[in-house]
């Protein structure tokens, strides 16, 4: 089975065409870097017409996610690479719904969605102040005065399989910049801490538009480099970068 290898910002995907549903353990299998491909997760992608294409996602432990934002723009890239579409602009499904995407010389701008909270409240975990915000899938947004010394990998699991997100949960911890971007690390279910996350940017972005008053668009550097983050009456966009990597076969 042939499949591409994709990063946006050092998050990577191992792509294959569908209609296709891997097996958890196959996932699980070709994400691992010593044995396998290496990935943070695997993308199923489809034609639909000459203005849409779709993607489903599985993290690296073999679980489907809604959404994947760093994976929607590479997917982007690649569909029309591939000719797919006939415009830069064009319309990519997802479980959550359809995102638009415009693919640049550059950088690829993409639809993530609406933030909503899924929790109605702010959050006391494990000393925290949490902000649980879904935007294409869960997260759980923390202020750190030092994201450089921020308790990622405790921490980060433990708000994660806390009983107050029964499906589990990302989390971002956010240091807000003096220039007025941040700065974010991502500790993304399922997978561990990674480079960067689209949806996590966002969500990040979003809490600190929302409570910390910073002036949008707004800068969020990760680990992987940095994405810009803007919103409007339709929701949530980011820019940033996304790379075809390599091709091969699947065992």
């Amino acid at each position: 089975m042939d499949f591409v290898k994709v990063q946006g910002l050092s998050n990577d995907f191992i792509v294959i065409d569908g209609p296709y549903v891997p097996d958890p353990l196959d996932v699980v299998r070709w994400c691992e870097r010593r044995t396998g491909v290496g990935a943070d997760g695997v993308l199923v992608i489809e034609p639909i017409d000459s203005g849409r294409m779709s993607m489903r996602y599985w993290n690296a432990d073999g679980g489907e996610a809604e959404m994947c934002g760093n994976g929607l723009r590479c997917i982007a890239r690649l569909g029309y690479d591939r000719e797919w579409v006939t415009s830069r602009t064009f319309v990519v499904e997802t479980a959550v719904g359809d995102h638009e995407v415009t693919v640049h010389e550059d950088f690829v701008r993409a639809f993530v969605g609406v933030a909503n909270p899924f929790r109605t409240e702010t959050l006391s975990i494990a000393g925290y102040r949490v902000h649980p915000f879904a935007i294409g899938n869960p997260h759980a947004v923390i202020f750190v005065d030092d994201v450089d010394e921020a308790p990622v990998d405790t921490v980060g699991p433990e708000i994660e399989h806390d009983a107050m997100f029964p499906n589990r949960t990302n989390v971002e911890f956010v240091q807000v910049m003096d220039d007025g971007s941040i700065t974010a690390r991502i500790w993304e279910r399922g997978v561990g801490e990674t480079p960067a996350s689209g949806t996590g940017a966002t969500a990040s972005a979003y809490v600190a538009h929302t409570f910390g008053g910073l002036t949008i668009p707004i800068v969020v550097h990760l680990r992987g480099g940095a994405l810009i983050i803007t919103f409007d009456d339709r929701g949530a966009w980011m820019e940033g970068p996304a790379e075809i990597v390599f091709s091969g076969t699947l065992d």
